[in-house]
């Protein structure tokens, strides 16, 4: 877990160096970046490693391996903790609003002294942001609409899940070392896929709460403590989130993991229907009223199934009909053992791919998939697609592969770029070529809902287009996503046939599941994609999954829950 968490801290460090370079671009992140990747996949536990191991492995040089030495021997990086000091939480929200950056927040920062967002929005509303210049009353009123969309924030501002969740499940790793800890679960917002969410839960099943507290506050993940009791500590981390771990004894895990999950409203509604049959529920059990016996406290399978009711995934747990739905048995819920293939997979061919071909079709063929869709992106993507001629060689060499898995259905597919007006890459004898297909909006965010609306339509309608990707283009707590009539283009999915993707990829969580529920009563299919731009990344396939239960997404109408028979006979129409 050393490796995880140092690839956590030279991210941050990355990011903030983009900051301190004012660059997105930077060359300096850059380094950082590729340290973190090395981190991540590297098989050797870099505690164990010298300085001059470290700098043989590709992507560390001697700056990072003297970061990796120094965090090792004294459990900090002196150059992140000055990055943190000159760029605080409050100024990071500033520039993860959409219409702003880095190079902008540097000017508002110089210019007018703003440091966070409740500064910004008092500047906006003076408007003092139209007498800079590069900015224009354009310009700030753009800034505030982004602010609008985003949620506004503050002090209550919330961390997008694709930062929150890797520090979580980092530190469930590492607790579940420990000696004496039978279990630990994330809990909370984060376990029910929240899209953000304002600190990080997590239980551990022990007997011995103390050695857990102990070994807790001694992580190098803990920056500062903020209580620290017998049996829950709660500390800042060092991305200055919020961490609670609370220790129960195993006898009563699954009554604590089900009450600390939450939601508030799903467990009152537990609570009311225990009440009704003379029980009482609570964070230690399920008991009887009259003579405080226990019914069930355990699991929360257990819990639910003397209730009555079938087992509620967690992002379903929102009381908003899902009670009512276990109580008949929850059918068609998909899970990750449902999914047979993954369509929606770049290799290094697309210039932000980091892995070949043959390495994507590998690890497809590893997780047991019955098919894959390689989907580079297409030649009018101008930063990262490839070429006519580009795509044909990629067509050879995966005919090439097919004959070495033959288990795997590999589907030459592409990922097309949706113009301001509907129309995608290539024309329609080149198109008609691909296996699979998926279009996506990649720019134009800015446009009118009605124009976004009929883009979209428009797309959909081409018989070339399999899927819809990542319909909104949304990356949360970055990018709003693009606005447009959500009914029209559901009903325009289900007349055309046309697949919406939910990504799989925490940032994007797209299409979210509030809209994904407005699907519930119709016919509209639906695929579940990795959007994987290398290896490590078709893993995120339970994310997308997740998110689908969250909107109530039925196993049938997603098609890569399809046997393959069934889904090749679907993408060529019969």
């Amino acid at each position: 877990m050393l490796n995880q968490e140092l690839a956590g801290l030279f991210q941050q460090i990355a990011e903030l160096t983009k900051l301190e370079d004012e660059n997105p671009q930077s060359f300096r992140a850059r380094a950082y970046e590729s340290a973190a990747r090395a981190l991540e996949t590297l098989p050797t536990d870099a505690g164990s490693m010298s300085t001059s191991d470290l700098v043989a492995v590709s992507g560390i040089g001697k700056s990072t391996a003297a970061k990796i030495t120094e965090f090792i021997e004294t459990g900090r990086i002196e150059k992140l903790e000055g990055l943190r000091t000159t760029f605080p939480p409050g100024y990071l929200e500033i520039v993860r609003i959409p219409g702003v950056g880095a190079k902008s927040a540097g000017k508002l920062r110089k210019e007018l002294g703003i440091e966070n967002l409740e500064q910004l929005k008092t500047a906006i509303e003076a408007e003092s942001l139209r007498a800079l210049p590069g900015f224009g009353a354009k310009t700030e009123t753009k800034i505030a609409k982004s602010i609008e969309r985003l949620g506004g924030a503050g002090k209550d501002a919330r961390v997008p899940l694709s930062a929150v969740m890797p520090q979580a499940e980092r530190l469930v790793a590492e607790l579940l070392t420990l000696e004496g800890v039978e279990d630990a679960v994330i809990c909370g917002s984060v376990r029910r896929l929240r899209e953000t969410s304002a600190d990080i839960d997590v239980l551990v099943s022990a007997q011995d709460a103390d050695p857990v507290m102990a070994a807790v506050q001694a992580m190098p993940a803990v920056r500062e403590i903020i209580a620290a009791g017998s049996t829950k500590t709660s500390f800042l981390n060092q991305a200055g989130i919020q961490v609670d771990v609370r220790v129960v004894d195993p006898s009563a895990f699954g009554a604590a993991v089900m009450y600390f999950t939450g939601s508030k409203a799903h467990n009152i509604a537990l609570r009311q229907r225990a009440l009704e049959r003379g029980w009482t529920l609570n964070e230690y059990s399920l008991a009887d009223v009259e003579n405080d016996s226990i019914v069930a406290s355990a699991t929360e399978a257990e819990i639910y199934s003397a209730l009555g009711l079938a087992y509620i995934p967690p992002p379903m747990r929102e009381d908003t009909g899902e009670i009512k739905r276990a109580e008949e048995e929850l059918k068609d819920v998909v899970d990750v053992s449902s999914i047979r293939g993954d369509l929606h997979v770049h290799t290094d061919l697309s210039g932000d791919g980091e892995d070949s071909l043959e390495h994507m079709v590998a690890t497809a063929a590893e997780l047991g998939y019955s098919y894959v869709g390689i989907t580079d992106h297409a030649e009018d993507l101008s930063i990262n697609g490839a070429t006519r001629e580009q795509m044909l060689a990629q067509r050879e060499q995966i005919g090439s592969l097919q004959e070495r898995y033959p288990e795997l259905q590999i589907l030459h597919g592409v990922e097309l770029n949706i113009d301001a007006d509907g129309h995608m890459d290539y024309d329609d004898d080149f198109l008609s070529g691909y296996d699979w297909t998926v279009a996506s909006v990649h720019s134009a965010f800015e446009l009118d809902p009605d124009r976004q609306t009929v883009r979209l339509l428009t797309a959909m309608s081409h018989p070339a287009v399999c899927a819809i990707g990542h319909l909104t283009g949304r990356k949360i707590g970055k990018r709003p996503g693009i606005e447009f009539d959500l009914d029209a283009v559901l009903e325009g999915a289900e007349l055309s046939g046309t697949a919406l993707e939910i990504n799989c990829s925490l940032a994007r969580l797209d299409i979210s599941a509030d809209m994904a529920r407005r699907a519930y009563e119709r016919d509209v299919l639906f695929v579940i994609s990795t959007d994987a731009h290398r290896t490590g990344e078709m893993a995120n396939m339970r994310w997308g999954v997740a998110n689908a239960q969250r909107g109530w997404v039925r196993a049938s109408q997603i098609t890569n829950t399809w046997d393959r028979e069934r889904f090749l006979a679907w993408t060529s129409g019969d």
